[in-house]
């Protein structure tokens, strides 16, 4: 089977089980790993959202509390820092983070008027403010 024969699948278990699978094949491991050169298993997974719902939304559906919210906008700001310190010319993303960062800081400045002790528990459980 050659490189172009392989069909690709959005799914991320499908693109490790060819890239294991074809890892035994020197020549089709080039050809493969140079198609994904720029591929980056995505850094919020269907499995990992569920864990931070869970932990600070009470359950894995509750993903409406402010507190689950913040605890995922805090995972892809710290992502989003790491790929800038990276790419320090990257300025569209830098708006995204910086978007991000007003968001959690309206729903952390809505959560200490409404909720001040959650709002000091949620700050040491992320460790936000030292």
């Amino acid at each position: 089977m050659s490189c172009h024969q392989i069909k690709i699948s959005s799914k991320n278990s499908n693109i490790r089980y060819l890239i294991h699978t074809f890892a035994a094949d020197k020549k089709l491991e080039v050809n493969f790993r140079s198609l994904f050169k720029n591929f980056e298993m995505p850094y919020l997974t269907t499995e990992k959202r569920a864990s931070i719902f869970a932990e600070f939304g009470g359950k894995a559906t509750n993903t409406g509390s402010i507190e689950a919210q913040v605890a995922i906008l805090t995972e892809r700001i710290v992502h989003i820092s790491n790929h800038l310190k990276a790419n320090k010319k990257d300025f569209s993303t830098q708006r995204g983070l910086m978007k991000m960062v007003g968001q959690r800081k309206r729903l952390l400045s809505y959560m200490q008027k409404h909720n001040l002790t959650g709002y000091r528990a949620l700050i040491e459980k992320l460790g936000l403010r030292k």
